[in-house]
């Protein structure tokens, strides 16, 4: 019987460095899959003996993956977790892994920004700008101690813990377990992606449907507001009543699709991009064919 090969805390903590530089490959393409896949070099190296292993091994983690790169640690420790069962015999498929990433990286990807980009790190460079400001040259080096001891400490406690709760997971194969949360996260995941549909993607039709002209009354008359301040503070008010800002209403046809159903275009683009992806379409092709869309479509005033 061999020996069961585990990942000891000098492999983990190679990981966890490694994944520091985890955007530095970023690709429109597959996005943070490089720097995924160089994270999980030394694991891959421990857990795996013949090259034929370690490319099927570095294939798999090439696929597409993106999310907060500091809460990417806790989704490596989950996947370290699952290639070390695979690795001694486990029934874990490519499938199963994957699976997993996506199903975590997405709800993941929300907590991060609002966390460490809108709260962490505007506190620690106010505390460091306003020692700064006084002349004192501890506030750029404590803004950057502390925002490394406290970045790095993150990534690597949730990067342990994410190998023990995969530890875990992986001890009830027989169970079914592991194919339950893979399910459970890929829907989430699908879920929390479709969800961001209406906030990320956007286009706007220009044509002028109709334009109508309105009556006294019904929008702001500029010439006859006071001058000054006084003037401004009518004008708002008015406006906060319901008066256009305009003596003709033009109504656009994005005006008209958003009063049908709201959201609609970028859901039926979307779509489409999923269809021409089905269908082997290169994602590059894809990115470019929307960049030469757009470009003209705004020429000729139609986007």
């Amino acid at each position: 019987m061999t020996d069961r090969i585990q990942l000891s805390k000098k492999d983990r903590l190679a990981v966890a460095w490694r994944s520091t530089f985890l955007q530095g490959s970023w690709n429109y393409e597959r996005m943070q899959n490089g720097g995924w896949v160089y994270s999980m070099i030394p694991a891959i190296k421990k857990l795996y003996t013949s090259k034929e292993d370690r490319s099927a091994a570095l294939k798999r983690h090439l696929e597409f993956f993106n999310t907060h790169p500091y809460l990417a640690s806790p989704v490596l420790g989950v996947t370290l977790a699952l290639e070390e069962e695979r690795a001694n015999g486990a029934a874990v498929d490519d499938v199963a892994i994957q699976g997993v990433k996506v199903g975590m990286m997405g709800p993941l990807a929300g907590v991060g920004d609002p966390v460490f980009w809108f709260t962490v790190r505007p506190m620690l460079g106010a505390l460091g700008a306003s020692l700064a400001l006084s002349g004192n040259i501890m506030g750029p080096i404590l803004f950057f101690f502390l925002w490394n001891i406290i970045r790095w400490s993150f990534m690597w406690y949730t990067q342990e813990f994410g190998y023990r709760t995969g530890s875990k997971i992986t001890d009830n194969l027989s169970g079914g377990l592991l194919q339950k949360i893979t399910k459970g996260a890929s829907i989430l995941g699908m879920f929390i992606l479709a969800a961001l549909v209406q906030r990320w993607v956007s286009i706007k039709f220009q044509p002028v449907v109709a334009k109508v002209k309105l009556d006294n009354g019904a929008f702001i008359d500029w010439n006859s507001l006071p001058t000054g301040g006084e003037g401004i503070q009518k004008a708002l008010m008015q406006m906060q009543n319901g008066l256009s800002l305009t003596q003709e209403k033009v109504t656009t046809l994005q005006n008209n699709l958003d009063q049908l159903i709201p959201g609609l275009v970028p859901l039926l683009l979307t779509f489409f991009c999923m269809w021409l992806l089905r269908k082997k379409v290169s994602p590059i092709l894809i990115i470019l064919g929307l960049f030469i869309i757009g470009i003209v479509g705004h020429v000729i005033g139609l986007l």
